[in-house]
C-alpha cells in the first residue's frame, strides 16, 4: 500500500492496507499518520525509547553539571521539573515530536521575559509550562533571568540531541526511556498526576544531582 514494490506483510491501520517493513519502519510517524492505536508503533517505540534512553543519561549528566556550575542547585531545578513536566504531558502522546516540546519551551521562556509582548496562539504543552511554573515559580522565588538563561541553555540541549531532522523525536525518546528505565517509580507517579489540573508534584527520587547513583 506504500511502495507499491515489496510484498506487504504488517496491516496498516492507517493506510487501511497491508505495509512492508521496510515502510512501516521508515515513514511511520513522518509521512504515514499512524493512529497511537498501532501494535508496530508502540513496540517500535518501546524499542527506540530503551535505546536513546542510555545515551540520553549520559548527555543529560554532563548537561547538569553545566547548570550546577552555571548557577547551583537552582538552576538544576528548573530543568528538573522542565523535565518531570515534559515527561507528564507526553508520555502517550505517540505522535509527539522534538518540535512540540521546543515550542512549549520557548512560550515558557517568554513567560519569563522582562519585556512581555501579548501572544497568541499559545500551543498546549507551553500553556501547560505556564501553568505549573506559575505555582513553582511563586513556591520558590524564582528570579526570571535565572530561568530564562536555563531555558536558553535548555534549548540548545534538547536541538543537540534532537538532531537535524524537521520530525525528530530522538529528545522525547530518550527523556521517555531514561525516566521508565531507570526511574519506574518517578514514571508511575507522573503517570498518576495526568489530569490532576493545576498541581504540580514532582516525585522525589529522580535525582536532578548528576555525581549520585541515580542520576
Amino acid at each position: 500500500m506504500y511502495c507499491h514494490q515489496r510484498k506487504g506483510k504488517r496491516s496498516c491501520p492507517a493506510l487501511d492496507g497491508m505495509i512492508c517493513s521496510q515502510c512501516c519502519g521508515e515513514h511511520r510517524i513522518t509521512t504515514i499518520g499512524c493512529p497511537s492505536s498501532c501494535v508496530f508503533l508502540e513496540v517500535n517505540d518501546d524499542y527506540q525509547q530503551k535505546r536513546a534512553g542510555g545515551r540520553f543519561e549520559l548527555e543529560r549528566r554532563t548537561f547538569y553539571r553545566e547548570l550546577l556550575d552555571f548557577s547551583g542547585e537552582r538552576a538544576t531545578e528548573i530543568f528538573y521539573v522542565f523535565e518531570a513536566l515534559a515527561f507528564r504531558y507526553f508520555q502517550d502522546r505517540r505522535d509527539a515530536q522534538d518540535a512540540d516540546v521546543l515550542e512549549g519551551l520557548q512560550s515558557l521562556r517568554r513567560s519569563f521575559s522582562l519585556i512581555q509582548i501579548p501572544e497568541t496562539g499559545i500551543p498546549a504543552f507551553g500553556e501547560e509550562l505556564r501553568k505549573e511554573f506559575k505555582v513553582f515559580g511563586e513556591r520558590q522565588a524564582l528570579e526570571p533571568t535565572m530561568v530564562t538563561e536555563v531555558l536558553d541553555r535548555a534549548q540548545t540541549f534538547i536541538q543537540g540531541f534532537s538532531g537535524t531532522g524537521l520530525r525528530s523525536h530522538r529528545f522525547l525518546h530518550g527523556l521517555l526511556g531514561y525516566v521508565r528505565e531507570r526511574h519506574p517509580d518517578v514514571a508511575e507517579q507522573l503517570a498518576r498526576q495526568t489530569g490532576a489540573g493545576g498541581r504540580i508534584v514532582i516525585p522525589s527520587g529522580f535525582d536532578y544531582q548528576p555525581e549520585s547513583s541515580s542520576s
